[in-house]
């Protein structure tokens, strides 16, 4: 069955043990039919370095906008 994906945002976060960094806004392809969502490489790239510049506050929560 064929699956069509269209341009859209999602919800990135991680469990860092200590605390959560959630990521609002990511774009991403969603399927129309099932919902799964992809990210491309380059948006996980900096997504990484989000998190990692988040790191060191060491908050229990951080919520962030995604900036491309």
């Amino acid at each position: 069955m064929w699956r069509r994906k269209k341009q859209g945002y999602t919800i990135y976060s991680v469990d860092l043990k200590f605390g959560v960094v959630v990521v609002r806004r990511v774009p991403a392809k969603i399927c129309n039919q099932c919902g799964e969502e992809w990210i491309d490489s380059k948006t996980a790239e900096q997504l990484e370095r989000i998190v990692n510049t988040a790191r060191p506050t060491r908050s229990e929560l951080e919520v962030l906008s995604f900036e491309s």
